[in-house]
Formats: C-alpha cells, structure tokens, sequence
C-alpha cells in the first residue's frame, strides 16, 4: 500500500511559478511510474503527466508542454511538478497518482489527497 502526500500549493499571480511536491511512503517508490492530475470546480479530473520509474521518460498534456516538468527523486520517494508561466486557467485541485503511465485516471492505483493551487489573473 502506498501513501501520497501532496504539498506545494499555493495562490500566485498569473505568469508565476510553483513546484508542487508528492511524498511516497509505504511501498517501493522507485518501482512505480508516477502522474499529475488536476481538478477544477465543476470538471473532470483531467490528466497533467506522467513520469517512468526510471525518471528519464516523461510526458504531458498538450495544454502544460513547455511550463510544467514533472521530475522525481527516488532517494527520496519524491515527485515534483515544476509549474512556469501559471494561467488562470490552471486553477485546479492538483494530485499525484502511483502505478500507472497513462492518461486515465482509473489506471492509477494509488492517490493523494490533493493540493490547491490557485492562479489570480
């Protein structure tokens, strides 16, 4: 069973930058591909990235290429979504996900429980 934790969020200022962290614990962190995902009010949760076990592979929605990185520490059972030139529209419960390099959120085993992140135009 793995714990996520989420941390990071925040209010900024359109253009901004935040990082948000995801702490793992309870499992065998490095064997776990690893995603962002992102909720606003009223939507579906929708997909941000993905990253390999092995760190050097990642990929994102169209929409957050070229502003959000997503990296991870497995040392330190971390993940990180590195988010530039914050949109309002990236207003959004953000969560990190464990088991899966997919786009669908079913295909993802275990979840955090979220961070608010909130972009002010």
């Amino acid at each position: 069973q793995v714990q996520l934790v989420e941390s990071g969020g925040g209010l900024v200022q359109a253009g901004g930058s935040l990082r948000l962290s995801c702490a793992a614990s309870g499992g065998t962190f490095s064997n776990y591909n690893m995603g962002w995902f992102r909720q606003a009010p009223g939507k579906e949760r929708e997909f941000v990235g993905a990253i390999r076990w092995s760190a050097h592979i990642t990929y994102y929605v169209d929409s957050v290429k070229g502003r959000f990185t997503i990296s991870r520490d497995n040392a330190k059972n971390m993940v990180y979504l590195q988010m530039n030139s914050l949109k309002p529209e990236d207003t959004a419960v953000y969560y990190c996900a464990a088991g899966s390099y997919t786009s669908y959120a079913a295909a993802y085993a275990y979840w955090g429980q979220g961070t608010q992140v909130t972009v002010s135009s």
